[in-house]
């Protein structure tokens, strides 16, 4: 067991975010002073569903914030998908427009695969276009997946070098599974990911220096599937009843049985959850600067 205070193992994402936010505010102004380039990101939101309208106005005021340019469109919940691709197609020719969103999930008519497809790779922040994806795999600088882009980014704020790290991700999903997976590799990281049909997921766990947690499953992960001194990156947003009613939020990991095993562990809330938004910023920075042949900058 690690003998390592509690507080210190703690993975703080809010304070990371807040600081990478805080470095893309000052790339974005340089690259204004410097090259008249202010980098525009376009999100699009095809119905009224509440948690999607609570995310399209967060990823607002956080764009503005740092000093980016923040374009809304909304369409109406019976929209046809010609509508959407219409829409994705003039976003795409708009020199001003370095991202594009949609913002999922999408209504019963409109086929998600079909409308990624339809955005420029070269402005898909999302991350989700197969072209980045390929590119991903391939070793190729890519738009990568926010959330996956996020895990990386607090491992090696922790830990430095992952080289030489035998990491496991459990869950692969087109999100953040199989993305994070060719990430880990690229950072040369010893990869394995672990699902539904793993036939011994306790033990391909506890052989991780690196375990990752994304699932959609709460408390799956117990203590006893972790490597003593193994750093944890718990992915999961899930939202429990609690007695006496209510819910609370908690993550794929027993979080109280792996606090003692662990020499660090991303809280939920408070640990991913946080990076999603700041590494879309980023990723609308590096999207901007890669379109205008500029230099990236450092964040």
């Amino acid at each position: 067991m690690d003998s390592k205070p509690s507080d210190s193992k703690i993975i703080d994402g809010k304070a990371f975010a807040d600081g990478l936010r805080q470095r893309i505010a000052v790339a974005a102004a340089s690259l204004r002073a410097t090259h008249g380039l202010v980098p525009g990101l376009a999100v699009v939101l095809v119905g009224d569903d509440p948690a999607s309208q609570v995310y399209v106005r967060n990823k607002g005021k956080a764009t503005v914030a740092a000093g980016l340019v923040s374009v809304e469109h909304r369409l109406a919940a019976t929209a046809s998908q010609g509508d959407l691709l219409a829409l994705i197609g003039t976003l795409n020719c708009d020199p001003a427009i370095h991202g594009i969103l949609v913002q999922l999930p999408l209504p019963a008519q409109i086929d998600p695969t079909r409308v990624i497809e339809a955005i420029d790779p070269a402005k898909d922040v999302d991350g989700l276009h197969v072209v980045n994806i390929g590119r991903l795999w391939a070793g190729i600088p890519a738009l990568a997946p926010c959330t996956p882009l996020g895990c990386v980014l607090l491992l090696k704020d922790r830990l430095g070098d992952l080289t030489g790290a035998s990491a496991v991700v459990i869950g692969r999903s087109n999100l953040v599974g199989k993305p994070l997976a060719a990430m880990l590799l690229a950072e040369g990281c010893t990869v394995s990911v672990g699902h539904s049909k793993t036939r011994d997921l306790p033990a391909l766990s506890r052989g991780a220096d690196i375990l990752v947690a994304a699932v959609g499953r709460p408390g799956l992960v117990r203590g006893g599937w972790i490597k003593p001194g193994a750093t944890v990156i718990d992915v999961g947003i899930n939202r429990v009843p609690v007695e006496g009613g209510g819910t609370r939020l908690v993550g794929d990991v027993a979080f109280d049985e792996a606090l003692p095993v662990v020499d660090g562990i991303t809280p939920v809330p408070g640990g991913v959850g946080p990076m999603t938004i700041a590494c879309l910023l980023r990723n609308t920075v590096t999207a901007a600067c890669r379109s205008h042949g500029i230099e990236m900058p450092s964040f």
